[in-house]
């Protein structure tokens, strides 16, 4: 047990907390030192993640004396190797670190959007790295904080990047996204409710979604010179996971042409591949796959993008930069299989 990395859990009784125990109770390389939880302090944790029941003993805490949860957790008393992962809403990261003082020796991958942009990346002493490994890798496997990307943002920019990095976004983008409920987090609201969400669909934040700013700034980083407009449609779909992404801009790519660029951009990254078949959500659920498939229109280069929102949009995609960032195997703790049926 000495040699693995301690891990730590800030709202961990949330949808992304739930999935980020799912994967970390069983990643062969680390140890779950502590969850937090203000609501649900001393419950069994698989009294709230009912999926976890036989998986775990661990109750909740309300402790935030996190440099000694993290020593106690081991009998070495050490505080080791140790990563903090924040599972908390947005604009409650920041709230977080300024009221509890984190040691300076403590790995932090937050969830939240408060540290994605370049404008927001450096909090007090610490300088937090976009967390997009399709982008980012040699910066991750560096880091000491990481900024997750959002789910849109992580869905729409593996649509893009290889053609960002060729320069080759010339014109206007025309994106229609849809997500699962579960990307609306476990707050209760009107859209969430089963009665209204089942059987229907809607669009919101039409042109004017929050994760526009990750992903241009994403896209300027492979292609200085882009000016052209990214006009998204977000959707909420009646499933609970998943979001699959279409997009499309004229080019004078061939078919051909577009498909080795997206299969050579992605040759080195174990988690998204390039599918010259159509493709549906049922292959990416419940995995930190996603799937990118091309095809061509007259002059329009039409892409489709797959990811699950949870997972490679969220908690997956956080332990696959804790994997880059301590040197493990990439893929490690995240072999899925989808339940395609």
């Amino acid at each position: 047990m000495s040699n693995k990395i301690k891990a730590g859990i800030i709202g961990g009784a949330g949808y992304t907390g739930g999935e980020m125990l799912r994967i970390l109770v069983n990643h062969p390389n680390v140890e779950i030192a502590f969850v937090n939880s203000t609501s649900n302090a001393g419950n069994l944790i698989s009294d709230v993640h009912t999926d976890l029941i036989g998986d775990t003993d661990l109750r909740f805490t309300d402790r935030t004396d996190f440099e000694e949860l993290f020593k106690s957790s081991l009998s070495e008393g050490d505080l080791g190797e140790a990563v903090l992962f924040l599972c908390v809403g947005h604009g409650d990261a920041k709230k977080f670190l300024a009221a509890n003082p984190i040691n300076d020796n403590i790995k932090i991958i937050d969830l939240s959007q408060d540290f994605r942009l370049i404008a927001n990346a450096k909090f007090e002493n610490r300088d937090f790295v976009y967390g997009l490994p399709e982008l980012n890798r040699e910066k991750i496997k560096s880091a000491h904080n990481i900024a997750n990307p959002g789910c849109f943002a992580t869905c729409i920019q593996l649509g893009l990047l290889p053609l960002a990095a060729k320069g080759l976004i010339n014109a206007e983008v025309h994106i229609n996204a849809t997500t699962g409920s579960t990307g609306a987090g476990q707050s209760l609201a009107v859209t969430s409710h089963f009665s209204w969400r089942n059987n229907n669909l809607s669009i919101y934040k039409a042109f004017e979604h929050q994760h526009l700013n990750e992903i241009g700034e994403s896209l300027l980083q492979l292609q200085p010179t882009l000016s052209e407009t990214l006009s998204f449609i977000p959707q909420r779909g009646d499933f609970t996971r998943g979001i699959l992404a279409a997009m499309y801009l004229e080019s004078d790519l061939t078919l051909e042409e577009a498909q080795t660029i997206y299969e050579d951009y992605y040759n080195a990254h174990p988690f998204t591949h390039v599918s010259r078949k159509n493709i549906d959500l049922k292959q990416v659920v419940n995995t930190n796959k996603a799937l990118v498939h091309v095809e061509k229109h007259g002059n329009k280069l039409f892409i489709i993008s797959i990811i699950d929102n949870l997972l490679k949009g969220a908690s997956g995609q956080a332990v696959q930069n804790m994997n880059l960032m301590f040197g493990l195997e990439e893929t490690a703790g995240l072999r899925l299989k989808a339940a395609n049926f």
